[in-house]
């Protein structure tokens, strides 16, 4: 099937299609690659109806929150990475940089008066709902928003679950109708458009092709702009070629040994895609796909059992399984949220039950507090909760099992759980290259109890889920992590 499903497209304004315009524009913003994107498809799709040229617009601000070099550098390798996808492609692809805040308005705006229509990315977090929702108010043709983002459709589900056992359920039951609507693995492949030679003057002269400075990596423009110098490039090579090499490796070395040895920090046997995956470098149907081909899977060998399990479903092997679980289970769930509550990022968004608990047990006595700068510098008294905000602040990840402890700390050393949720927001987004979605604050927030359960009442916590670096440090080794990210 190469049509995207219904369910899948939004039309986010009322205008019409004009067939007389000069192209069908793709505003590329979330879902940042060129395979496996049912936006991307839809684009093309409509280019074919009308028979028009396809325009790809990717441009990146320099005045979204948190903006750095280290966000920036990541978006600009994957933007030099599709240019050189696009290369002998029949479309036009229009990178723009934004050199000062403010200097992309109205860019949108402008190609869209000499288009047919518009389609984009939809994504329900951080500024670009906002963004999308008043780009279309401005738009004066037709504008979609196209759902690329995992397996299930986010529309599929019309509440929000609150446990991941529950939506294992749900999942089970619906997903495999949504299985045999895969995504294109190349959706430019074999086709034949209109070429469009160039853009009109005007809009380039005010808003000017970004293509040269991406040859360069665009390095002398980065130090040139207003965002945050201070947090450095992060572990990795943003784009999807570098996605993909990730992808090859984890499935070669770190699959089989993922179910045993995931919570061992000082081993790399996680894959490492959630940067990609938030930025849109990689679909998770990639991933999907090519760890089912490895396994040898194919559509119709999973249970139709819908009891929830977290193991068995899928009849993959048991690394697979525990893979397939976070990446659809735990990654959608947070995509769930997002799409259905606006409050997905407030404190109040917390299930009753912890809300109460931490409330109870707000004016605790704590044993140490830290303001936001101590714990930006790691200056706690934890050497491995120092170790893990290092790991956090140099490289722009954090191993996910200690990024738990790195919260629950948090919590205990704050004045009030409301403040703790502050810091854990402000740092994971400043700092972490998957941070500001959907999936990242479900990890922020399963610290303070969302998706958990009440467990023994104690000082500080109350009923939320306790944990301490001493009991981490039985479990898992961290010596050498400790030394590895050790401040200073």
């Amino acid at each position: 099937m190469t049509e995207v499903p219904d369910i899948r497209i939004n039309a986010v304004n009322q205008r019409p299609i004009r067939g007389e315009g000069k192209y069908v524009l793709y505003w590329m913003i979330a879902s940042r690659r060129t395979q496996y994107n049912f936006a991307l498809q839809r684009a093309v799709d409509r280019a074919l109806a009308l028979g028009k040229p396809l325009v790809i617009l990717e441009a990146l601000r320099c005045n979204y929150p948190w903006a750095s070099d280290r966000l920036h550098r990541f978006v600009i390798d994957g933007m030099a990475a599709n240019a050189r996808c696009l290369e002998g492609r029949p479309v036009l692809y229009y990178p723009y940089l934004e050199a000062e805040k403010g200097a992309g308005k109205g860019l949108l705006e402008a190609l869209g008066k000499e288009a047919c229509m518009v389609v984009t990315d939809e994504f329900p977090a951080f500024f670009l709902p906002r963004m999308v929702a008043a780009a279309a108010k401005k738009t004066p043709v037709a504008m979609e928003a196209v759902d690329s983002n995992g397996l299930l459709p986010l529309r599929e589900a019309d509440k929000d679950f609150t446990a991941a056992y529950h939506f294992r359920r749900h999942l089970q039951k619906v997903l495999p109708g949504h299985l045999t609507w895969f995504p294109l693995p190349a959706p430019l492949e074999k086709i034949e458009l209109p070429s469009l030679a160039s853009l009109p003057e005007k809009i380039l002269e005010r808003w000017p092709d970004a293509s040269p400075l991406l040859r360069g990596r665009g390095s002398t423009m980065l130090s040139s702009l207003p965002i945050d110098h201070s947090v450095a490039q992060g572990f990795a090579t943003g784009g999807s070629t570098a996605a993909r090499r990730r992808l090859g490796r984890f499935l070669r070395q770190g699959l089989d040994r993922y179910a045993e040895q995931r919570n061992q920090p000082e081993l790399e046997v996680t894959s490492n895609l959630s940067a990609y995956l938030h930025f849109g470098h990689i679909s998770a149907h990639e991933i999907f796909f090519r760890l089912a081909e490895r396994q040898g899977w194919s559509l119709g060998d999973q249970s139709h059992e819908t009891k929830g399990k977290r193991s068995g479903w899928w009849r993959m092997g048991e690394a697979a399984e525990a893979f397939v679980d976070q990446l659809v289970t735990w990654r959608e769930l947070g995509f769930n949220m997002c799409s259905l509550r606006s409050d997905y990022e407030q404190y109040e968004s917390l299930p009753g039950w912890a809300l109460d608990t931490l409330e109870l047990h707000a004016e605790d006595l704590r044993p140490y507090l830290y303001s936001l700068e101590e714990f930006d510098q790691a200056q706690s008294h934890d050497p491995l909760w120092n170790a893990a905000q290092m790991q956090l602040v140099r490289e722009g990840r954090m191993h996910n099992y200690l990024r738990m402890l790195w919260g629950k700390k948090i919590l205990e050393w704050t004045p009030h759980p409301r403040e703790a949720l502050a810091v854990m927001i402000e740092l994971n987004n400043r700092y972490a290259l998957d941070g500001r979605d959907p999936n990242s604050y479900s990890g922020i927030f399963w610290c303070l109890g969302r998706y958990d359960r009440p467990w023994q009442e104690r000082p500080i916590f109350g009923k939320i889920r306790y944990m301490s670096s001493q009991n981490t440090a039985r479990k898992v080794k961290v010596e050498n992590y400790i030394k590895k990210y050790a401040p200073g």
